[in-house]
């Protein structure tokens, strides 16, 4: 705006033409719209080669609105003034604001890639955050680096850079790294400054005095608030989730399937991104435990491996973390998100195989210790709780277990606890030797192999989670199946949804809800239905 105390204001030009009409976009400035076209007169600044220009005072000649965005035209500027030769203007991400980045090297096809979070951008570059193995990638300075950028509603972007100058943080292990870009197109950068200047207004949100009149930016739309355009989260599509907390809950197995895609490429487990996703899983735990448990088999779109690490954390937090410490919660859960990651590392052949050897056993035990090599950057994970939940939570207690066959008293009290929350989840799916097993089966199971799994974690198991858990699929005396979303005090069903069949809950095979008077509606359980979610 042209008054002596205005602020400068984002906005992106999308259309030039000479001596007739500039044409903007004003989406992120639409408080002042009201102004503007009243005839307030307004100047823009940008870059354009290296140098600042300015344009004398212009005025709106029209403004539309076109797919939710305002696009504006003023008369071309006659003249305009070259004010200095400086860097880019550089929009900062704000905490909060989290937009991940991968780095990827000449080699990326056979591994060489680092994955972290971009601080801020210019026209020019970028800087991002990365781990400190990235410095790997880093090393190939003859050619320029692939950056790929991912915003929280899915909207995706890649552009080649050149690493210009980097700084270690050694406290948190990582690197701060600054990037030219080379080799845009013109299309490349009008969305670079598309990217700025969203990344200026929802960062400008954060500020008290301009919360209330600007709008969010939609590329910061988080997954259940997003409008249509935005329900995606990379290649998911979060309307097909059964629940408002299955679509939460998505973020978390999006962070998961990348997690698995970088440890394969040899990357260590992100610090940054496990703890902003355990504390993602407490907060909605905090929030709605029940839930937040059904939601967990609701994933069924998810990869296994990301299935089941989701659901032994939300169960084995639920069972034991009522009375502990949130920083040791914490751990438990990002244990229980990543301790089966390591699978991912070992030949997958040993999966495949029609009979289970002596050296296939060998090599399943392998994972651990791969996993808990790539821990060594998460700093804040406590390493007692790590070596409980990851390390102990395949022993026995009769020493047949592994890594270490380690026996009875040895185990931790936590190690016997995941054990049998482990046993129960993977039970609960489908798997090449046998089909799902419902709660009551493997009840059974666990209570004929005292041996094996501590007698007194499989009864509070039973005692907190009931006979007919939360996310089962229950067939009721009126032959109506419906999933259970709610237990009473004493473990009766007090809210479910019915199901159309014996299949994983989607939104687009689940009926009625119905609380209270389940029994009156339906009749008693006759049984669980057994079903691989």
């Amino acid at each position: 705006m042209a008054t002596p105390d205005a602020r400068p204001e984002p906005v992106v030009l999308m259309e030039q033409h000479a001596g007739e009409t500039l044409v903007m976009d004003l989406s992120s400035v639409d408080y002042l719209l009201s102004r503007l076209q009243q005839g307030e007169q307004f100047f823009l600044r940008g870059q354009s080669q290296g140098k600042v220009v300015r344009t004398p005072l212009l005025s709106l000649t029209e403004t539309r609105r076109s797919g939710g965005r305002f696009l504006c035209c003023s008369n071309y500027p006659s003249s305009v003034e070259v004010l200095q030769r400086r860097e880019s203007y550089r929009a900062e991400l704000r905490m909060g604001m989290v937009v991940s980045a991968l780095v990827v090297g000449e080699s990326g096809e056979s591994g060489e890639s680092a994955q972290g979070e971009l601080r801020d951008l210019s026209q020019d570059g970028c800087q991002l955050e990365l781990p400190l193995t990235a410095s790997g990638v880093l090393a190939e300075t003859q050619s320029s680096l692939k950056l790929a950028f991912t915003f929280p509603n899915g909207t995706y972007f890649e552009v080649n850079g050149v690493a210009r100058h980097q700084k270690t943080d050694p406290e948190r292990h990582m690197l701060r790294v600054g990037f030219r870009f080379a080799g845009c197109t013109s299309e490349q950068e009008r969305q670079i400054w598309y990217f700025v200047c969203e990344i200026e207004r929802e960062a400008a949100r954060y500020k008290k005095e301009a919360q209330e009149e600007r709008q969010p930016s939609p590329l910061f739309e988080q997954p259940g608030k997003c409008t249509p355009d935005t329900e995606h989260i990379g290649r998911r599509d979060i309307r097909r989730y059964a629940t408002p907390m299955a679509r939460r809950l998505v973020k978390v197995a999006a962070y998961l399937d990348a997690q698995l895609l970088m440890l394969q490429q040899g990357s260590d487990i992100d610090s940054r991104q496990l703890s902003r996703n355990a504390d993602r899983l407490l907060m909605l735990h905090e929030e709605d435990r029940e839930g937040l448990l059904f939601a967990s088999r609701c994933l069924s779109l998810e990869p296994l491996l990301v299935r089941h690490g989701i659901a032994v954390a939300v169960h084995l937090l639920d069972l034991v973390g009522a009375k502990l410490p949130r920083d040791v919660r914490k751990a438990i859960v990002a244990s229980g998100l990543v301790h089966d990651l390591g699978k991912a590392l070992i030949p997958q052949v040993v999966f495949k195989a029609p009979n289970f050897e002596a050296t296939h056993r060998q090599a399943l035990s392998e994972h651990v210790s791969l996993l808990m090599a790539r821990l060594h950057t998460c700093q804040w994970l406590s390493a007692t709780v790590a070596q409980a939940v990851i390390g102990g939570i395949n022993e026995r207690l009769d020493g047949s277990g592994y890594p270490a066959g380690i026996t009875g008293d040895d185990i931790n009290e936590l190690a016997k606890a995941s054990a049998v929350v482990d046993v129960v989840e993977a039970m609960r799916r489908d798997r090449p030797d046998r089909p799902a097993r419902a709660a009551q089966q493997i009840y059974r199971h666990l209570l004929a192999h005292p041996h094996q799994f501590d007698r007194r974690w499989m009864r509070r198991y039973v005692e907190h989670f009931k006979v007919l858990p939360v996310g089962s699929l229950a067939l009721f005396s009126s032959d109506q199946l419906a999933w259970i979303l709610r237990l009473d005090d004493s473990g009766a069903p007090a809210e479910v949804v019915l199901a159309q069949a014996a299949e994983p809950p989607m939104r687009d095979n689940l009926g009625s809800v119905l609380r209270g008077d389940v029994f009156e509606r339906l009749g008693k359980p006759v049984r669980e239905v057994a079903v691989s979610t």
